[in-house]
């Protein structure tokens, strides 16, 4: 576990003065170069009105971000990087590479590809944390929290807690949308990018493991892991009674618990391999995506046996994840039957709509 890796500051020295880093700072002004360069960019190939409609609102985002959320996280010794979320960066750029990859040959253009990942990226982290906030609700508004610091806990997504199935309704939304704007055939697209999703978990899942969420209960195996005093598997073992203690504190690690992140990481990226593998012999669109939602439920369910961070849920012996998993299943059902429908393919070109031709 290493839930910091270390601290940006949050001022330096430049020309013998101390100049800000972030806020109104000198990242507000690179990122602000950045922004324009890039819609200028856009704009040269797309027309402005493409431009400015794809990337405009994802700018202000990450520019709003580095205004008003940074400077809020700073603890005194800047702004602490979070191995967890810098796993979540690296599982973006991965997922988004395979996606575009694999785009080029399913007939989508590198732009449609990251466009649709910048959209659903930042509103598949909308979903994930508001699914958290409501499920751990207690730990944001606790008696005695102002609401500016609910606001700034809500916004520290990089310490950790988000839930993968509160980003599904937000993202596939957007996604559907997107696609439907853009006159594009949905469930191709689903298919193109859903191995990427999956290294995207997969990766993501190691940024738990560095964060110590989303653990395992306690187990005598060979690979079993323990963790630092004030990890999330060391309070949870803490407040159960099950460490040592001296006086009314509890001292040591945490007893030896399955490593339920990586379990999750390996399940993700064997599934990625086994999307990546089933698309050549996909007969229909949408095969692949309904092959992904059909595998990756029933393992969750399976990985939930393990896991101890979430109890039984709405009056079930099941957690709240298991219950989504369920509705999930049903869902996959139903597409299976719409998918198997229609047509095959045959050995029509498998384009979304006809090639431009570039000189």
């Amino acid at each position: 576990m290493r839930s910091t890796l270390f601290h940006l500051p949050s001022r330096f020295v430049l020309g013998g003065e101390s100049v800000p880093l972030f806020g109104w700072g000198v990242l507000l002004v690179a990122w602000a170069v950045v922004a324009v360069v890039a819609i200028g960019w856009a704009a040269r190939r797309d027309g402005w009105q493409h431009a400015v409609r794809s990337l405009a609102i994802p700018m202000a985002v990450v520019g709003g971000m580095i205004m008003w959320v940074l400077p809020a996280l700073d603890d005194g010794q800047g702004v602490p990087v979070r191995g967890y979320g810098v796993m979540l960066l690296v599982a973006a750029a991965a997922g988004t590479w395979l996606s575009v990859a694999r785009g080029r040959r399913a007939g989508f253009d590198a732009d449609t590809i990251l466009s649709l990942a910048t959209v659903v990226f930042l509103w598949g982290l909308v979903g994930a944390r508001l699914f958290f906030v409501i499920e751990y609700r207690e730990q944001f508004f606790r008696e005695g929290m102002s609401l500016l610091d609910s606001l700034r806990a809500i916004a520290n997504i990089s310490a950790g807690g988000l839930v993968v199935f509160g980003s599904l309704p937000t993202a596939g939304l957007v996604a559907w949308l997107f696609a439907r704007k853009r006159s594009l055939n949905f469930l191709r697209l689903l298919d193109c990018v859903a191995p990427g999703l999956l290294v995207g978990l997969a990766l993501g899942r190691i940024g738990c493991f560095l964060n110590g969420c989303c653990y395992g209960g306690p187990c005598d195996l060979p690979w079993a892991v323990r963790f630092p005093p004030e990890s999330p598997p060391w309070l949870d073992q803490a407040a159960r009674g099950l460490l040592p203690r001296v006086g009314d504190a509890a001292f040591g690690w945490s007893l030896p618990v399955h490593p339920a992140q990586l379990y999750a990481a390996i399940d993700a990226g064997l599934l990625a391999a086994l999307a990546a593998a089933w698309t050549p012999l996909a007969r229909r669109d949408g095969e692949v995506f309904a092959l992904v939602l059909t595998i990756h439920p029933l393992a969750r369910i399976l990985l939930e046996l393990i896991r101890i961070d979430e109890q039984p849920a709405l009056g079930t012996p099941l957690s709240i994840s298991q219950l989504v998993s369920l509705v999930l299943l049903v869902v996959a059902a139903l597409l299976w039957g719409s998918i198997l429908r229609s047509p095959p393919r045959g050995d029509r070109a498998i384009l979304p709509h006809p090639p431009e031709t570039t000189a």
